[in-house]
């Protein structure tokens, strides 16, 4: 992986998405935002006081729906090209435009909700059984409708959107843009740093001299943003916070599992039982990387050590492919096209540039293909990064053939269980495909530090500290940067307990992830990896069946609850069991990387 990184105009055009899979051209861009502010504009003129009755209601969203795949197609075009350069001013307005046009869009038309949820159930119901296309929309309005506002208030928080998803662009800019980490120095030795260094290298960085240096400068940093970011945050919380009371609900949490389909049982168990449960495997696998590390301590900032760093191959792109295509064939040839044209069409972003969004994710407009940014570091663990990104592709791939635009989104609970089941399966792959002992042991330790780490420790920990945060709110309170570190670092110490010394820049970790500008998203992905983990134990104990109700599953999309979903695929998660038996097996995996190094010691 190269350490200096270019600007986006350098790198290699064949390596990067390319967006006229969504527009061909800007002309066909614009052609389409002018397109949906005439049909906004229509909707309004022949619909506005006037749903009455079941035919009108369908009407109205039949034309509805048209619109909606509009805004989708403009919207993901529009923040894609930010995505990849936050600094590219004409990206920048592009989307500014777009977001002040969806605003204005969203509160001429906040009406259709508004007089749809006023009307009687009967009404309402007579139209769920006239048309199977908007059923599920409509039996949503009716979900929602104890916590309705005015219309006028509806409408003005509509006109106010781009205004209220400010925090998140404010906290963007700042990390990626105006965060500048120049280099650090050790032994001499100057080396750069930036974010996208810092958390795809220097994490990984085997030298313990460079790697805590790395995060003694990543951390110094940070801290000097620290009360901007949290009155950022503060802002965000407090926002969610206001629009909680006014809609009646009893607390944020309860008002950001709403629309999730939840029961808050099912969150706090979520949390409670991986921090009581989970804890102890991972606090023996932190000792295992010590010993091989040969650490005097073990340091938070020491825990993305590999277990074999020697060993993890280099990997071309063109390789990854094969291994993905391969290991994820077991899905069907269908799904297999898929990965053929995601890499052959540029689906996805693969260069690490200036001004690029840190991590990976997966975009799915609907009525184009998915796009998916990574940043690209040549290693084997990217196989398992790239099929996760592209589980979330296959998902919404299969639930835009069978679903129309309101119903192909499932919860935000389920999100992560596709990604994280091909994360699994490529593991089975690769494991199946192998009799050493060192890559097994590395198929193995991936899954720790990858898959399990990322989902069951890392977003669960984000979980357990945006819990105390939420917690706050509803009291009443505030939340400054002094309470965000001193509750981050209460979380990773009850974590880690006497395994890992929480040094100091490891409370700042609050400051590091998108996440908590989502919502209660952190909780949902170790969520979502006990039903993938508990689906792949199916598959390897009754074969092809479990994969073929897998599929059926993601087709469906949104237009059931995530305790049906789960169900569908023969898992329940209305019991502890799943997340008992999956915090189970993480420690088996443990025990047997264990296993696994004496061995190869000897």
């Amino acid at each position: 992986m190269s350490t200096q990184l270019l600007e986006r105009k350098d790198v290699d055009e064949r390596l990067t998405w390319d967006l006229s899979g969504i527009f061909k051209t800007e002309k066909e861009y614009e052609e389409a935002v002018e397109e949906a502010q005439k049909l906004a504009k229509e909707l309004e003129e022949k619909f506005k006081g006037k749903l009455k009755t079941p035919q009108m209601i369908n009407s109205c969203l039949d034309r509805l729906k048209k619109l909606v795949q509009l805004m989708n197609l403009a919207g993901s075009y529009a923040y894609l090209a930010v995505s990849v350069d936050q600094a590219n001013t004409e990206n920048l307005q592009r989307r500014a435009k777009f977001s002040n046009i969806a605003s204005d869009i969203e509160s001429r038309l906040s009406f259709i909700e508004s007089e749809i949820i006023k009307l009687d159930e009967e009404i309402i119901n007579q139209a769920i059984e006239e048309s199977k296309e908007n059923a599920n929309y409509l039996r949503k309005i009716i979900r929602k409708k104890k916590h309705a506002l005015h219309p006028e208030v509806e409408k003005a928080l509509s006109a106010l959107s781009s205004v209220l998803e400010a925090p998140y662009h404010i906290y963007n800019m700042a990390k990626l843009a105006d965060m500048d980490f120049g280099t650090f120095r050790v032994d001499g030795k100057e080396y750069p740093l930036s974010f996208a260094l810092f958390e795809g290298k220097w994490e990984y960085e085997n030298d313990t001299k460079i790697r805590r240096a790395a995060f003694e400068a990543f951390s110094k940093k940070l801290r000097e943003y620290q009360h901007t970011i949290a009155a950022v945050y503060q802002m965000q919380v407090q926002k969610e916070k206001t629009i909680a009371t006014l809609r009646k609900f009893d607390s944020v949490i309860d008002s950001l599992l709403f629309p999730q389909e939840i029961d808050r049982e099912l969150y706090d168990r979520q949390i409670d039982l991986i921090m009581e449960h989970l804890a102890p495997h991972m606090r023996k696998f932190a000792k295992l990387l010590q010993k091989i590390h040969g650490l005097d301590e073990m340091t938070f900032a020491d825990l993305k050590l590999e277990v074999d760093p020697a060993f993890e191959p280099e990997i071309t792109i063109e390789e990854a492919k094969k291994y993905i295509e391969e290991g994820l064939s077991v899905l069907g040839e269908d799904y297999r096209e898929m990965i053929r044209r995601a890499f052959e069409e540029r689906w996805i972003d693969f260069p690490q540039n200036k001004g690029k969004s840190t991590g990976a994710f997966c975009s799915t407009p609907y009525g184009a293909h998915p796009f998916i940014l990574i940043n690209w570091t040549d290693r084997m663990r990217e196989v398992f990064v790239l099929s996760h990104e592209l589980g979330h592709a296959g998902h919404f791939y299969l639930a835009h053939q069978y679903q129309n635009i309101f119903d192909s989104r499932p919860s935000l609970y389920f999100i992560e269980a596709p990604s994280t089941m091909n994360e699994l399966l490529m593991a089975n792959y690769l494991m199946k495909n192998t009799q050493d002992k060192r890559m097994r042991r590395w198929v193995l330790s991936t899954l720790i530090s990858r898959t399990y780490y990322h989902n069951f420790v890392t977003h669960l920990l984000e979980a357990a500290y945006q819990r105390e945060v939420y917690r706050i709110i509803d009291k009443g309170g505030s939340v400054q940067a002094p309470t965000l570190n001193k509750i981050k670092k209460e979380v990773l110490e009850k974590f880690w307990g006497d395994a890992v010394k929480i040094n100091e820049g490891a409370e700042l970790t609050w400051m590091r992830q998108p996440h908590y500008y989502m919502g209660l998203y952190p909780y949902t992905y170790s969520a979502g990896l006990t039903i993938a983990t508990q689906v792949n134990k199916r598959f390897l104990e009754e074969g092809q069946k479990a994969l073929e109700d897998w599929k059926e599953v993601l087709k469906v999309g949104g237009t059931k609850t995530p305790v049906e979903l789960a169900k569908m695929a023969g898992v329940d998660i209305t019991t502890e069991r799943p997340l008992l038996d999956t915090i189970g097996y993480i420690g088996s995996i443990i025990d047997e990387i264990i296993k696994l190094t004496d061995e190869l010691q000897k």
